[in-house]
């Protein structure tokens, strides 16, 4: 981002949103974009398009529009975010089950490469492999950082195996406290919290 420059929270929301549009205009054969453009495509005003983009500098000419190659260069470097991250997901029950299905991670942030799970043998379908989260240490993908958990049991004791393992990001659908020591970041994604600001917003908006 440019010196001296902060960005809002709303701002940097944004950003992966651009970034996957970016890179499916780039799988399409699209190399460059006006913002009136790409507004058509994140839903997203084409002056707020413009604003957002001034925060990390001078990215595209008046009349010429945006290079899509050199701004998902940018915002990628600048979120951390790889095409190529390999992800795993532990717990490959019902909410497990339904995010493998989804799995569209790729124009973000790579995909969920294989699930642990303590029955594997009782996972029917799944579109990768499922193996026991015993055998997390021998099955883990090379460089992986980031694990999605969903599990039900056994929670702190599947932390602890996934940080010594070399996670350290992990998505939280678990609802369960967990310990995690410094340098480990946890994003806990929570339907209920989610449903609770949703009510305070609506009976904001009544009075």
């Amino acid at each position: 981002m440019e010196d001296n420059k902060i960005v809002p929270k709303a701002t940097l929301q944004r950003y992966p949103i651009y970034l996957k549009a970016l890179r499916h205009l780039k799988e399409v054969g699209i190399t460059r974009i006006m913002s009136k453009d790409l507004s058509s495509y994140v839903a997203i005003e084409p002056t707020t398009i413009r604003r957002d983009f001034s925060f990390i500098g001078k990215l595209g000419k008046q009349g010429y529009g945006y290079d899509v190659d050199s701004l998902i260069e940018i915002f990628s470097s600048h979120l951390g975010l790889s095409f190529d991250e390999k992800i795993i997901l532990v717990g490959a029950g019902n909410l497990g089950k339904a995010l493998l299905n989804y799995n569209k991670w790729n124009n973000v942030v790579g995909e969920i490469i294989c699930a642990f799970d303590l029955y594997p043998e009782k996972v029917q379908g799944s579109s990768v492999p499922v193996y026991p989260i015993s055998e997390i240490s021998n099955h883990i993908p090379k460089g992986c950082r980031i694990a999605i958990l969903t599990v039900t049991q056994n929670i702190q004791e599947t932390v602890d195996i996934l940080i010594e393992n070399g996670i350290t990001g992990i998505v939280d659908f678990t609802s369960e406290h967990f310990v995690v020591p410094k340098g480990v970041s946890v994003k806990v994604v929570s339907v209920v919290a989610s449903i609770q600001e949703l009510v305070f917003d609506t009976n904001a908006i009544k009075k």
